[in-house]
């Protein structure tokens, strides 16, 4: 039985955890915060009010279940899932509003309502996508990302034309759809891919089946309950969390990672996995001879977008608001572009809504709503108050035009979150909320390296290497670097 350290306790090392104390190893998660989940931390504010600090979209149930499956349990063992109907609304100009249903033919039928036969075009649309999320989910993203011959597979090859790699996102959906309306549907999830979709590869229409037509879900009490069953899995094999444990080095004996140092003091253990961000590891807590990359390496890296986040109480009930609402009420070119292309604080912002309490009686006061405002933004802009309260006015305001309710006299709690707070309770790179961009050059073996090259012992997870960003991703990124310590430790 080895002593393994794994720093950081969000999906990534809750997953890496939980696989290596069941294999029987001595686990040790040293987290920085006082609370499991890293981006998916929960605070309650003592008024009633229960926030999700980060996700609130469940997609992509398989991967949730195979992980629980992974340790003998089913989802429904641990938490409850609410099938969302809408699954989500989306407000264009005018407050015109599309409620999108959970039923796939409903689904199809609105578009059609939208642009004649684009039902039908839907239906050979996601066709392709779902060839492409099950050619991803069972061939690609459980590979360790390093070397290029891990893709030398006869099946991935004859179908790479299929999985479209090659050919970009906006062009792909403009083969299906002309209309506005349909072409900011499909495009949406791009927004936080980390690139504009003619930069995106079309492979990623499998997200679109991902939130279409595997439907979008919720769990019950809040993405807090799939961190605490998570961790719970760890502990009951054995694993042992440090909370308030921030890692300032990674020390080294005959080129092996050997211990870590946390306040002050030197903690024993035979390997690492860091889950924390890959960049500040790097730069921060390891010696220059022992990093993968140099600053550079970094500088050139596209980084997925950070965010503006409101957690927003509001003393009265909103009748027209469902669980998710998407504001597209303006171009999502121009915001992509002040995102990736420009970056500067948007002009004419798009944001997101997320209201739990239409679903969850238990995350707001009775009679109350509970709101999680996001607005996407460029990484390593300035931040201040003065700035924040300026875009929390005016998203405020159009929520309200299209709610048409006042709120803002009846905001009974309030707390942002935006890039100084990722770097200063995430470590994160240029305050990045989603890890590296989706792009081409940044897939698979092209992602910063799961391991160490000259520490055999150190293996990295997260959203910044394999496979990617999102709560799914992050999930499989454990359970691949847990695999590969592994194997590294019975080579040893």
């Amino acid at each position: 039985m080895s002593k393994i350290v794994i720093i950081g306790a969000g999906f990534s090392g809750l997953s890496a955890a939980a696989y290596l104390s069941a294999a029987g190893h001595e686990v040790h998660v040293l987290e920085k915060n006082a609370e499991y989940g890293g981006r998916a931390r929960q605070f309650e504010t003592g008024t009633g009010y229960v926030f999700d600090m980060g996700p609130s979209w469940y997609w992509m149930p398989g991967v949730f279940e195979k992980f629980f499956a992974d340790f003998g349990y089913r989802v429904s063992d641990l938490y409850e899932l609410k099938l969302l109907d809408p699954a989500f609304d989306v407000v264009f100009a005018e407050n015109d509003t599309m409620h999108i249903p959970e039923n796939f033919d409903a689904l199809c039928s609105l578009f059609d309502s939208v642009e004649s036969g684009a039902g039908e075009q839907l239906k050979k649309f996601m066709d392709e996508a779902e060839y492409k999320y099950k050619a991803g989910m069972e061939n690609l993203v459980y590979k360790p990302g390093i070397s290029i011959t891990e893709f030398a597979d006869m099946n991935l090859i004859k179908g790479v034309f299929r999985l479209q790699v090659f050919s970009a996102f906006s062009k792909h959906v403009r083969k299906y759809f002309s209309h506005p309306k349909l072409i900011a549907l499909m495009e949406f999830p791009i927004l936080f891919l980390g690139a504009m979709p003619e930069e995106t590869p079309a492979l990623y229409s499998l997200m679109n089946y991902a939130g279409l037509k595997l439907k979008t879900w919720y769990p019950a009490g809040g993405f807090g309950k799939v961190v605490m069953a998570m961790a719970d899995i760890a502990q009951k094999n054995g694993a042992t969390f440090h909370m308030n444990a921030a890692v300032h080095h990674i020390g080294m004996v005959n080129n092996l990672a050997k211990n870590v140092v946390v306040k002050g003091e030197i903690f024993e253990c035979d390997a690492v996995i860091a889950t924390a961000d890959y960049h500040h590891v790097e730069s921060k807590l390891l010696d220059e001879g022992y990093r993968n990359y140099d600053e550079k390496y970094w500088e050139h890296k596209t980084l997925a977008p950070s965010c503006l986040i409101f957690y927003i109480g509001i003393n009265k009930k909103i009748q027209s608001l469902n669980h998710h609402t998407l504001f597209f009420d303006e171009a999502l070119s121009t915001h992509s572009q002040e995102i990736y292309k420009y970056p500067q604080w948007p002009t004419r912002p798009l944001f997101y809504v997320c209201c739990p309490s239409k679903s969850d009686d238990t995350v707001a006061p009775q009679g109350n709503e509970n709101l999680f405002i996001l607005m996407p933004i460029a990484t390593g802009l300035n931040d201040s108050e003065d700035i924040r309260e300026r875009y929390f006015k005016i998203m405020m305001k159009r929520l309200e035009k299209q709610t048409g309710e006042d709120l803002l006299p009846y905001v009974n709690y309030k707390k942002s979150y935006c890039l100084n707070d990722f770097i200063a309770d995430y470590n994160s790179y240029k305050g990045n909320a989603y890890g590296l961009a989706n792009t081409l050059k940044q897939t698979a073996f092209l992602k910063p390296k799961i391991r160490n090259k000259k520490v055999s012992n150190l293996f990295y997870a997260g959203q910044l290497t394999v496979p990617g960003p999102g709560v799914p991703p992050s999930i499989i990124s454990g359970k691949i670097a847990s695999e590969q310590l592994i194997k590294y430790l019975n080579k040893n």
